[in-house]
This record gives structure tokens, C-alpha cells and sequence, in this order.
């Protein structure tokens, strides 16, 4: 998706009429439903190229978009791996159970197996030669029923949990194989991984290396933040008739009480200094770190920009928005509905930035506000 219209989409989706702030949450959860597909199709009309300048931009446009691609990979199959091991663990437990079972079996076999011996042999022969008591034949001959039933019952028993033991002894087999198929990707990932984080830095490289001067490097991501804004406004007016405009979430009512999306030190305050992080705050924290949602919305955007790296934006109605920056990768894609503390990402250091933190921003009716004044004081 190209950045610029795709951030526009987002304010277009914001302006939501008066009449609904009236819903309760449940009515706009949904709405927020209805119109997922909606907010996706149109991410999708507007898909292009990025909107990278230059052939090193360019570059780590590339590279940071496979390198998030690869940390997905890799958290889905360690994913993948621990359901594969929690299910061994259950089917070993199981198959120890139908052990203990069968040998259960066995020893109760052996005990009647036992008593039909002490009968002696051709036990139902005896009976018909002996000619005593009749209460005491048709007592013997209930016993000897009974005996040979039990000895049935044992047996089919007995074969059952044999296969039982074989199923889920096949089934371990094949878990295990999917297991050492899952140790070999993992480390083919892992390598592509190391890989591809040092290509990312033979990038940045370049890309510092353009700049003369810290001057020259701050006037181009002011730059970049202007076009963003200009063609914000441009077209706007455009995006607004193309889809349902967000319903309330109640967001207006929990400002000074939302959770921080990540835990850590804010090292950029809102307004602190010039460049893409103007309008917002920067929280480091390490590489990796689960970043949440603040509140009930709907994934807008989930790309690359120039100047942000993986930027992901939620729409939470009320003219209210919140973006989330330099993420190592997305958890969640547009049209998502999310509700307060989902994962919608991991912390990163995407857009070439040189430690890893996030960049959150909030806006409201299209215009930056303080995110300070909405999360709560710590």
C-alpha cells in the first residue's frame, strides 16, 4: 500500500458523525465487523509502490520488509513448535496411560485364566458326567459363565487399547517428523535472518553516509514528514466518500487512562525536536517487545514508510487514531478489528533507526495531539 494514501484513508475514517456517540460498544464492535472488509478492499485499491526516493531508501525499503517477513516466519513456526511439543507431551502421557491400562488387563486375564485352571481340564465335561446335586451343577455352570465372559470382555479389552497404542504411537511418529522438519526451517530462518539484519546494516550505512552534515540528515526527515501532511490534506476529501466512517469506541472517556502500548523510557517527548518523531513520543524498549493495542479500533495500515519503517495505524472512531512506529513486524493487518492490549506488533528499528524503541503518535481529527495527555502517568 502506498504510505501517503493509506494514512489519508485513515483520517478520512476518523471524521464519524455526532450521532454515533451515542452507541454503546457492543453496537460499535459491530460496526467496527461490518466495516473491516470495507477499510480492506480500499488498502487494497490503493496498493502501490513506496515511497522511497532513491535507490538506498529503496533498499531498506526491501530489506526491512523481508526481515519483518522473516521474524514472522520464524514466530510461526516456534508457534507451531511449542503446540507441537505441549501435543507429544499429551500424546506420551496418553500413551503411557493405555500402557498401564493394558497391563491392568493383563494381570486381571492372568487371574482368570488362573481360576479356569484350578477347574482343572475340559472343565464343562466334569459337569456333564457329574451327576450330584442339580443346584450345585447350575451354580458351578453360572460361575464358569461368568468366568468365560470376563475372559472375553479382557480380551477385546486387551485389543482395543493394542490399538489404540498403535494410533497414537503413529501419531507421535508423524509429530516428531514434522518436528525435525520444523529444527531444519527454523535454522534455515535463522541463518536468513542473520543474514538479512546484516544487509540492513550495510543499508543504514549508506544511507548515513549521504548526509554531509546532522543538518542535512534532520532537513530531509522534516521533508519527509511535510509531504506526508501535504498529501494528507490533498486527498482526504477523496478518501471520505469510500468508506463508512468509524463508530465510537468510547475512547474520548478513557483519556489519561490508557495503558502504554509498550513499557520503557520515553527518550523524545511530543514537539521535542525536528523529524518524523515531531508529532509523537519515543519509548525504547529492546527489540522483540510485544507492543499492544491502547484501545478497541480497527487496523488501518500495516506498511512500509519512508521515515516511519513499519508503520501500523488503528483507527479507534471518534476522529481518534493512534500510530505505532519502527516496528520489527506486524502481528495484525488492515481491516483487523483489535481490542485493548492485543499484540499488534513487536518492537523494532525499522525506517533505519539505529536502536530499537517505538514511535507513538496520536491524532484527532487529522491533527496531532499529545500522546502524554491520553496514556497513563507512570
Amino acid at each position: 500500500m502506498r504510505p501517503h494514501l493509506a494514512l489519508s484513508l485513515l483520517l478520512a475514517l476518523s471524521y464519524a458523525p455526532a450521532g454515533f456517540a451515542q452507541q454503546d460498544e457492543g453496537a460499535a464492535r459491530q460496526q467496527l465487523d461490518s466495516i473491516g472488509q470495507e477499510i480492506e478492499s480500499v488498502a487494497q485499491r490503493l496498493s502501490a509502490t513506496g515511497e522511497a526516493r532513491d535507490s538506498a531508501e529503496r533498499e531498506l525499503k526491501e530489506v526491512e520488509t523481508k526481515l519483518a517477513e522473516t521474524h514472522q516466519r520464524l514466530d510461526t513456526l516456534q508457534a507451531e513448535r511449542r503446540q507441537l511439543n505441549d501435543e507429544t507431551t499429551q500424546l506420551r502421557q496418553h500413551r503411557d496411560r493405555l500402557e498401564s491400562e493394558r497391563a491392568d488387563q493383563y494381570t486381571a486375564l492372568g487371574q482368570q485364566l488362573s481360576a479356569l485352571y484350578r477347574l482343572g481340564p475340559t472343565p464343562q465335561l466334569k459337569l456333564l458326567l457329574n451327576q450330584g446335586d442339580p443346584a450345585e451343577l447350575d451354580r458351578m455352570q453360572a460361575y464358569m459363565n461368568r468366568l468365560t465372559e470376563a475372559r472375553n470382555r479382557r480380551l477385546n479389552a486387551i485389543a482395543r487399547l493394542e490399538t489404540a497404542l498403535a494410533d497414537t504411537q503413529n501419531e507421535l511418529s508423524e509429530r516428531q517428523a514434522r518436528l525435525d522438519r520444523l529444527a531444519d526451517e527454523l535454522e534455515e530462518q535463522s541463518a536468513l535472518l542473520a543474514q538479512r539484519t546484516t544487509e540492513r546494516r550495510g543499508v543504514v550505512a549508506n544511507l548515513d553516509d549521504r548526509y554531509g552534515s546532522e543538518e542535512e540528515r534532520l532537513a530531509d526527515l522534516n521533508q519527509s514528514r511535510e509531504e506526508a501532511e501535504r498529501v494528507l490534506r490533498n486527498i482526504q476529501a477523496e478518501m471520505a466518500r469510500l468508506a463508512e466512517p468509524t463508530p465510537t469506541t468510547h475512547i474520548v472517556s478513557t483519556q489519561g487512562d490508557l495503558p502504554w502500548p509498550v513499557q520503557g523510557s520515553i527518550s523524545s517527548n511530543f514537539h521535542h525536536r525536528d523529524g518524523v518523531h515531531y508529532n509523537g513520543i519515543v519509548i525504547q524498549a529492546s527489540a522483540g517487545t510485544p507492543v499492544t493495542a491502547v484501545h478497541t479500533g480497527r487496523v488501518v495500515f500495516a506498511d512500509w514508510m519512508r521515515g516511519f519503517g513499519n508503520l501500523l495505524i488503528i483507527d479507534h472512531g471518534d476522529q481518534i487514531m493512534t500510530l505505532h512506529a519502527h516496528l520489527q513486524q506486524f502481528s495484525v493487518r488492515p481491516g483487523q478489528q483489535v481490542s485493548r492490549g492485543d499484540e499488534i506488533g513487536r518492537v523494532g528499528d525499522s525506517g533505519g533507526q539505529t536502536r530499537a524503541a517505538l514511535y507513538f503518535e496520536v491524532r484527532r481529527g487529522g491533527e496531532p495531539i499529545n500522546p502524554q495527555r491520553w496514556i497513563a502517568r507512570r
